[in-house]
Parts: C-alpha cells; sequence; structure tokens
C-alpha cells in the first residue's frame, strides 16, 4: 500500500490589543452594539483616508522580532481586492511582496524533542467585518470589527534548511498553543480564540513519501479552538489520501469544520494569488525602520515561553510537565518564579502551586491578577510547616483562606488557633482513648488487616480537629498496635 505523508502550512491571524483600529480613531472592543464602533474610514466612504497605528505597527514589529523574524529597512501596504459582504472597500489594506517581517522560527516540542518551525512572513493588515446569519437565507452585516489591526502570521513550506516543518496535526496544535504563548507574554493581543481574536486557517495537502511535488492544498477555514485545529487537519488528512486511493482528484478549494458532524465540508473554490490583484496601497507611504528602532524593540523584548520552560527545568529541576503547566501565562510564571527564589525548594512551591492554586483559581473563575493572593503569602505558609507550626492538611486549609481574604499564613493560624501538636504526650492520650474505643479494629489489625492503620490515623486526626503531628501519630499508632 502507497504511503503518504502530510504538506501543512499555518496562516495564523491574531487581532492586536490596541485602543483604536489600524487605520482610524474607532475603538477596539469585543461585541457591544453592531454597527456602533464604525467611521467613513473603516466604512471605505468616498473621500476619508487612512492613516497608520503607530502602536500597532510597533506591536508588530515586537511579534516578528520574538519570532525570529529579520525587519526590512522598509515595508509597504498593499490593496488586495476580492469582493464579500463584510469588506465595505471591496479591498482589504495589507502587505504583498514587502512584509514588516520575514524569515522567521518558532520552537516548538514535538514527542518531547526541539522542532524550529519556519515562519515566511509576519505581515499588517485590516480585520473584516462579520456577518450574522439568521433564519431564513438574510444574513447581517456587523462592521464594529473592520479595520482592527491584524497580524497574520504565515509559515514556510518547504523550510529553509536548518527549520523544520509541521509534519502532523499534533504538530499543528502544539505550533499554535507555542505561538499564542508567545503572543500573551509580549502583550500585544490577549489572544481570546473564543472571541476570535486568534484565528487559524490551516492550508492541508499530502502526497507520496518520498516525493517533492506538492499535492493539490485545501484551507480549513478560521479555526478558533486548538481542539479544532488539531481535528480538522486529522481528517482533512484522511480524507485526502483516501480520495488519492481511489484514484480521485483533489479539487483546491476554502472548506471549514463541522464540529457537530466531525467533518470538513466545501464552502467555495481557492482563490489562487493573481485573482487579488494585489497593488500598492496610494493613500499611504511605504515604513521605514532605523536599526536604532529594530534594536531598541528588540532590547526590551521580555524573557519568552520557551526560554523561560528551559530555566525552570535547569535552574529549579522542575519536570517538564510542572514547567509546561507554570508557564502557560505570564503572571503565574512570574508569581512562580518570585516564589521559587525566595523559599528553600522550588519543587514543592510548584507542587502547590500546580496544585492548591489552580484548583483555587479554577473553583472561583478568577485569574491570578484578580486575587488578593502573593508569593509574600506561599513563602510563609510553607515556613510555617517547615517549622511544624502546622501540618500539611492544615495548610491546605490555610491556602484557601489566603487565597480568600488575603491575610497571611501566620495571621490565620494566630486567629485561628491552628497550630499543629507535636506534643507527644498529649497525642499519646488521643492515641489511647482511639484505641481503647475501637477493640474490633484493634484486633483486626493485629490479624493481619495493617491497612486499617490509615483509619486509626484519620479517627486521631478528627479528635485533633486535624492538628496533631501526622508523623507522631503514625509512629504511636505504630508502637501500640504492633507491641
Amino acid at each position: 500500500m502507497a504511503e503518504y505523508e502530510p504538506i501543512i502550512g499555518m496562516e495564523v491571524h491574531v487581532e492586536l490589543q490596541t485602543r483604536s483600529k489600524m487605520f482610524c480613531s474607532c475603538e477596539v472592543a469585543f461585541g457591544g452594539e453592531p454597527n456602533t464602533r464604525c467611521c467613513p474610514v473603516c466604512l471605505g466612504l468616498p473621500g476619508s483616508l487612512p492613516v497608520i497605528n503607530e502602536r500597532a505597527v510597533e506591536y508588530m514589529a515586537r511579534a516578528a522580532l520574538a519570532l525570529n523574524c529579520t525587519i526590512p529597512p522598509q515595508c509597504i501596504f498593499h490593496r488586495k481586492n476580492y469582493y464579500y459582504p463584510d469588506l465595505p472597500k471591496n479591498y482589504q489594506i495589507s502587505q504583498y511582496d514587502f512584509p514588516l517581517g520575514v524569515n522567521g522560527w518558532v520552537e516548538i516540542l514535538a514527542g518531547g524533542k526541539p522542532k524550529r518551525i519556519a515562519i515566511r512572513r509576519v505581515h499588517m493588515e485590516e480585520d473584516t467585518g462579520k456577518l450574522l446569519h439568521v433564519a431564513g437565507n438574510r444574513s447581517y452585516v456587523d462592521y464594529n470589527r473592520s479595520g482592527v489591526p491584524l497580524m497574520e502570521i504565515v509559515t514556510q513550506n518547504p523550510p529553509p534548511e536548518g527549520l523544520d516543518q509541521i509534519e502532523s496535526a499534533e504538530e499543528a496544535r502544539e505550533y499554535l498553543q507555542r505561538l499564542r504563548q508567545i503572543l500573551l507574554y509580549l502583550g500585544v493581543s490577549d489572544v481570546k480564540m473564543e472571541e476570535g481574536s486568534m484565528r487559524c486557517e490551516p492550508n492541508v495537502s499530502v502526497r507520496l513519501k518520498g516525493h517533492s511535488e506538492f499535492g493539490v492544498k485545501t484551507e480549513i477555514k478560521n479555526l478558533n479552538s486548538f481542539r479544532s485545529v488539531y481535528l480538522g487537519i486529522d481528517y482533512e488528512i484522511k480524507r485526502q489520501i483516501r480520495i488519492l486511493e481511489q484514484n480521485g482528484e483533489v479539487v483546491q478549494e476554502t472548506r471549514r469544520w463541522d464540529d457537530e458532524r466531525g467533518v470538513t465540508v466545501p464552502m467555495r473554490s481557492k482563490e489562487f494569488e493573481q485573482e487579488y490583484r494585489y497593488f500598492p496601497d496610494p493613500d499611504l507611504v511605504p515604513l521605514k525602520f532605523t536599526e536604532e528602532w529594530i534594536e531598541k524593540l528588540r532590547s526590551e523584548l521580555p524573557e519568552l515561553p520557551m526560554a523561560k520552560l528551559k530555566r525552570f527545568m535547569s535552574d529549579y529541576g522542575l519536570a517538564q510537565a510542572d514547567a509546561e503547566v507554570l508557564i502557560d501565562s505570564p503572571e503565574l510564571a512570574e508569581f512562580y518564579d518570585t516564589c521559587a527564589a525566595s523559599y528553600k525548594d522550588p519543587k514543592t512551591v510548584a507542587n502547590w502551586l500546580t496544585t492548591e492554586l489552580l484548583r483555587l483559581l479554577n473553583a472561583s473563575g478568577k485569574k491570578l491578577n484578580e486575587t488578593r493572593l502573593t508569593p509574600a503569602h506561599v513563602c510563609g505558609l510553607l515556613e510555617l510547616v517547615d517549622a511544624g507550626t502546622i501540618n500539611r492538611n492544615t495548610a491546605k486549609a490555610v491556602f484557601e483562606e489566603m487565597f480568600n481574604t488575603g491575610k497571611s499564613a501566620a495571621e490565620i493560624v494566630r486567629q485561628k488557633g491552628l497550630e499543629q501538636v507535636s506534643d507527644e504526650a498529649a497525642i499519646e492520650s488521643v492515641v489511647n482513648r482511639v484505641l481503647e474505643a475501637n477493640p474490633n479494629e484493634v484486633k483486626r489489625y493485629r490479624a493481619g488487616e495493617v491497612k486499617l492503620l490509615s483509619w486509626f490515623v484519620g479517627q486521631v486526626m478528627r479528635e485533633t480537629k486535624g492538628k496533631a503531628n501526622p508523623a507522631t501519630v503514625n509512629k504511636l499508632l505504630r508502637e501500640k498496635l504492633e507491641s
């Protein structure tokens, strides 16, 4: 049987987190009353002239540098001509042969091994409006999104020497996750896929393994979740292989992902590049960048997620799985970094944050920066555990109290009288009472049912309201049950 391999290209559109649109002063925001954030410029009315948003250019340049791109000394805006109801000018201001960033890469971990996925270009453009389909054959158009600053990031196939291409649906998902992390760390976009501020359009083709010629590609339009990217690409690879194995022909077209049916379905035939009739926009001057400006932006880049992942693993001795969780958001990574630098055991800090903190954040629906918890709170709590002032079970309750109130661990322990009981004589009297009250269980333990030890421990901890030193409890129980 013939063996096929996929060729996967990724076009990712990212809305920038600026206050105003790409070429006018209309506000950028999600949702709201339709057609209330638009003006003659973003509606393309006669006589209106666009003005370039400087902050949007800066954001895109920061992103291009973080994606290891070269920023040429000059870039030009073009008009990309096509008709669609949500495009009021009948053209989109975009970039063609002189984009803002070229020849970059994003590092991913494919099966735990690093790969550098080649990026061909990062270019600036404006977003389109939005069609709202209603009952029957009617559609309404909301132009609030029209003109929002949009960055498009395009991978390169085949990649240049020394770089890689995406070779599976799993790698495509990993690439998108890494890309999202980078943009989140830069602060250039909120990358909320569910709100459309990050959208992915994979191009998929297959060919016989070992052949160099590309197969016919299809584009899957506007995927807005990691799950749909994985499922859509995986399905499309299998669909195309099935067609070729049946001696059919793959048609170049745009398809969409039908999540309910778990299939891609045709939308329209795919346009060819020539059909867009690109030409330089006569209303916009070329942008020129100095080396000083580029190097200033480069020097201001934060530590990026992959570098932070590697540092957490090497400096703090974390397993990759724990480090991945901690770098998922810049706020959590910074919180952990501060704790780990202040407390003697970074692994213990990681355990508490990846279990207790994330559990409380998920339950409350809050973001970390919306809580009153600080790294000093966490370190103070762990120091109380180390000193034997409280045990781990009590510490979990104190952690939740700190999360909810913003009080320090020491204050909560003092106010609620939660200090651990470590006095052996006091604990021994409780152990004696528990054993005397449960003679049948004592007999069962001594007859070989040793798993009852944990039950006895629980009884003692209940009697002491969780304040007894667990190590002392275990020691005394073993001594008395085995004597």
